[in-house]
């Protein structure tokens, strides 16, 4: 749907973008809205709410949410939802719309494209060592070895990083990128001692890290068994896996691997499996089950759940979990149980992780996923597991199990479901409720590690501006309240209200974009909310009309006893200086407006 106005350059890309996306269709292949009227509505991605407060207008070509306060266009919905750059949206959202973006020249390319360019010209190289050198193939043998497929190594871009110190550097420095890009990129480290730069990934297998777009920001290398081999006859101890740092593009906290192939997948069952390693999601997919994803060696982190709540808020975990500690995978599990997710454990057979039980039998994995059993039951059954069920549970035993599970009960948000599990417990370890539940008040709830701050739209605006802004509301719900407005009433507005004002009063509500020239981009996106507002609000037109005489009247108190304010202070230096003329027009001027703000009143 083509936009009623813009706010950037006709004839640029971005407006062809705009006429060739609707922002329904592009906010819907994120998040899932609901018919609101003329809008649509949803729970807000941005901060934790129970009730949808999150609009998009298909008429306006905008979305706001009235509870966080944020919103814009098309582009600022991409660029918030992803954690990227307006380039980087741009690019996105071209695609989608099919609209082809002139190629910059190469000096004046970004920081951020470059390093794209170079992980993606990284991973042709690692794709291309793998087919076609010697050690390749072996590499290749040990792949199917383990059950993947020569389509997945297509899919899933696998490669090999040859066991050499410069292959990768010297590639990518005959491409014309420097070697402190390549650093930059994660994929070359210098040496302190002599200062040159060499191969992060030698001898490893190579996965390629996506985001969002399928585009390469980092990589994941497993050592092969010959290099390991080789390293622990020669006394080390060398990693399995090795990710590159934090850069630019990758962030392990924001990335799951595998999001960009499953994402579909996981809205279309409502259910999101997650798993430690990259071979298990590959396995996985291989198996017929791609609604799956790989936290990539760190824990689940609140950017990682806000991203798969766009998608589902059904997980079922499938790795080891050690819930007597204080492991980062537990504090990640709490917190998505905070957050609200239906958590679920498959129950993996002993020693065996998801690639193992895939290559053995892939119907088995299918019904490991199926018959996952909810987070409260896998707590209660892991822990009372530990103790022989055949004795008398006596009270070192009792206080270490209550210990484990009285912080997973006290973070149930449910508050019916939170009193079922004390139950359960108190049945199980024999003694009154009413002991349980002092224990549970002694203990503090987790907050969130990164919990939103909610802001309102309306906070830090002073009683003017709430004002003002509730004007242009009750206006944009119904045009004719601008015949309450006078010519003496101007004088009352900040300077902008009062040239918003005097352009309705010309020109009506509905040729905004006559504007543009005259006022901020930031005072137009905010028209955008404000009428917005009032499409989404409800009243009856009688209350319109009053409530707008009601807030005109309260501007004009408020500006007159702004100037009662500056004319006592007049009075008070007249007084000091003994000026009996200035004393006498002051007090004047003092009566006379006392005497309009009782009038108002």
């Amino acid at each position: 749907m083509k936009p009623e106005y813009s706010f950037f350059m006709l004839n640029s890309p971005i407006d062809e973008i705009r006429s060739r996306l609707d922002i329904v269709d592009v906010i819907r292949s994120y998040i899932k809205l609901e018919k609101a009227g003329a809008n649509y509505k949803a729970l807000c991605p941005f901060h934790s709410e129970k009730n949808p407060s999150f609009f998009v207008s298909p008429t306006r070509q905008i979305w706001h949410c009235f509870g966080c306060g944020v919103g814009g266009s098309i582009f600022d919905f991409v660029m918030k939802i992803e954690g990227m750059e307006f380039g980087d949206a741009l690019r996105i959202l071209a695609q989608k719309a099919g609209v082809e973006l002139k190629p910059i020249r190469p000096e004046l390319r970004t920081e951020r494209q470059r390093l794209y360019e170079i992980c993606e010209n990284s991973a042709k190289f690692f794709e291309t060592q793998l087919q076609e050198s010697k050690k390749g193939k072996g590499v290749r043998e040990y792949l199917s070895s383990r059950g993947i497929s020569d389509s997945s190594i297509k899919k899933w871009r696998v490669g090999y990083a040859p066991d050499a110190w410069h292959g990768l550097v010297n590639f990518l420095l005959d491409k014309g990128y420097k070697e402190k890009e390549v650093e930059r990129a994660g994929l070359a480290i210098r040496s302190r001692s002599e200062g040159n730069y060499y191969d992060r990934f030698r001898g490893r297998i190579m996965f390629p890290i996506f985001d969002w777009n399928s585009q390469v920001v980092g990589f994941g290398g497993r050592i092969t068994e010959e290099k390991n081999q080789e390293l622990e006859d020669q006394g080390s101890k060398p990693a399995k896996y090795i990710n590159i740092p934090q850069t630019l593009l990758y962030n392990k906290s924001k990335v799951l691997y595998g999001l960009d192939k499953s994402k579909v997948e996981i809205r279309k069952k409502d259910k999101c499996v997650l798993v430690e390693g990259y071979i298990d999601v590959i396995m996985s997919h291989q198996a017929g089950i791609g609604n799956i994803v790989a936290s990539a060696g760190t824990a689940l982190t609140p950017f990682h759940l806000s991203v798969l709540k766009r998608y589902s808020e059904n997980l079922v975990l499938a790795f080891d979990m050690d819930i007597a500690g204080d492991s980062a995978t537990k504090r990640g599990i709490d917190l998505a149980q905070e957050k609200g997710f239906n958590i679920k454990v498959a129950l993996m057979p002993k020693g065996m992780d998801p690639a193992d039980v895939i290559l053995k039998n892939p119907r088995e994995w299918q019904r490991v996923i199926k018959k996952s059993v909810p987070i409260l039951d896998f707590y209660f059954q892991t822990t009372f597991s530990k103790f022989d069920e055949k004795e008398e549970l006596g009270p070192d035993e009792k206080r270490e199990i209550s210990k484990i599970l009285l912080p997973i009960i006290k973070r149930i948000p449910n508050r019916i479901l939170q009193s079922h599990w004390i139950q359960d417990l108190t049945s199980r370890l024999k003694v009154a409720q009413e002991d349980v539940l002092v224990e549970l008040r002694k203990i503090k709830s987790n907050v969130p590690e990164q919990k939103l701050e909610k802001k309102t739209a309306f906070s830090r605006k002073s009683r003017q501006e709430l004002l003002e802004e509730r004007l242009f509301i009750l206006t944009f719900k119904e045009p004719q309240t601008l015949d309450f407005v006078g010519r003496e009433d101007f004088d009352f507005f900040s300077p902008q209200v009062s040239q918003i004002f005097s352009f309705f009063k010309k020109y009506g509500t509905s040729k905004i974009e006559k504007l543009q020239k005259d006022i901020s981009p930031e005072m137009i996106n905010s028209l955008n909310r404000l009428s917005l507002k009032a499409e989404i609000e409800q009243g009856d037109e009688e209350d319109v009309f009053e409530e707008f005489k009601d807030c005109l009247r309260e501007i004009k108190c408020l500006g007159i006893k702004k100037e009662l304010k500056k004319t006592s202070q007049k009075l008070k230096e007249a007084e000091t200086e003994r000026d009996s003329q200035k004393i006498s027009d002051l007090t004047q001027k003092i009566n006379e407006l006392a005497q309009k703000l009782t009038n108002l009143d």
